[in-house]
């Protein structure tokens, strides 16, 4: 199967790419250097992830769910090292870019023990006190944290005045389906114990950080839970199945998710749990109860129809839910993008603005 077509791409959009792309080789080198990956074959590996990417896509095109061969290609033990591999890159990444662009001083990032759970305050000079954003950031469940998202998260609280409380959840392949769930919702009823009012809050995420903001509406309404005000969804990934189509019908429009392993973080987070499981992918979830929501998502991305399939099922359950789509972006362009696309400042203005609406109608 074909992959990326520079073709299809914004030329705006290939130059970050490109230069994401420089800082991850500089990182994979000074991932080798180190002791413990002395003699490991790097290479090898990231062709396994290559044939599985080429396996997942013709499997998803042919609308097959036989995922047997698959889950051949990689084993735990590979696994944990790819997951070893991108957590350093990750967190080169983001240390040169916290480099560049500081947190400015004036602004308290301070860590806390939420129930056990690990978490992050970011708390504005301006935040109004009883006001928080729950947020919980993206990664497939395998990478990044509240460090990797602490710029776009900022970006959120200036415009909306909250505090903000970036959850560190546990990951897979360590720690899959549902620890990152028990998580996310132990913060939340953390925040309770704390004092903070349900209709002050609100639970944000990104791509799988989307995810664990529907499922855990989902657990926290099934277990008769007060639901926060509102939530929002960043291209949330909301379907484990092959059955999405612009899974591989936006392959070539993609440059982040097509060669990404997207097959693999998916095998490492379910640990053979059923895909349909709506605490995993809440496409399947009765969505009826939930509060008020936003999801925002490039039509040229992977996960495109993850928004659209979501939502349509929320408003035919009855959900306030809106969808809010940009044309030629990346997977969570508003980070990504963030200080270099207009694009990505719009969607970020209509956050805020989707979130006074919500106080505002109090």
């Amino acid at each position: 199967m074909s992959k990326v077509e520079k073709s299809k791409i914004r030329p705006e959009i290939l130059k970050l790419v490109e230069t994401r792309r420089k800082i991850e080789k500089l990182a994979t080198q000074e991932f080798l250097k180190l002791d413990e990956n002395n003699g490991v074959n790097l290479k090898a590996c990231l062709n396994k992830v290559s044939k599985g990417n080429d396996l997942y896509l013709q499997i998803a095109c042919s609308k097959s769910e036989n995922m047997e061969e698959l889950h051949k290609i990689l084993s735990y033990e590979d696994m944990l090292f790819l997951a070893r591999y991108f957590r350093f890159i990750s967190d080169f990444t983001t240390n040169m870019t916290l480099e560049r662009h500081p947190v400015p001083v004036s602004i308290k990032v301070e860590e806390v023990d939420a129930d056990g759970v690990a978490a992050e305050w970011q708390i504005i000079p301006e935040a109004k006190n009883d006001r928080v954003l729950l947020y919980f950031h993206g990664g497939a469940m395998i990478v990044m944290s509240p460090k990797s998202h602490r710029l776009l998260t900022i970006e959120i609280a200036k415009l909306t005045k909250m505090r903000v409380l970036s959850v560190d959840y546990r990951l897979a392949p360590e720690h899959p389906h549902p620890a990152p769930l028990e998580d996310c919702v132990k913060a939340y009823h953390w925040l309770l114990s704390k004092g903070y009012k349900p209709e002050n809050i609100i639970i944000a995420g990104d791509s799988a950080g989307g995810s664990l903001t529907l499922t855990t509406l989902l657990k926290l309404r099934d277990e008769g839970s007060s639901l926060p005000l509102g939530a929002v969804a960043m291209s949330p990934q909301t379907d484990h199945t092959t059955l999405s189509r612009s899974i591989y019908e936006n392959a070539k429009s993609d440059p982040l998710l097509s060669n990404s392993g997207h097959f693999w973080f998916t095998q490492a987070f379910l640990a053979g749990a059923d895909p349909k499981d709506p605490l995993a992918s809440p496409l399947f979830g009765d969505l009826r109860g939930l509060p008020p929501l936003l999801v925002q998502v490039s039509t040229s991305e992977m996960l495109y129809d993850h928004s659209t399939r979501l939502v349509e099922k929320a408003k035919a359950a009855g959900v306030n839910a809106t969808l809010q789509e940009w044309d030629g972006m990346v997977h969570v362009f508003q980070g990504y993008g963030l200080n270099f696309l207009p694009e990505a400042r719009d969607a970020l203005n209509k956050i805020g603005k989707f979130i006074q609406t919500l106080f505002d109608q109090i």
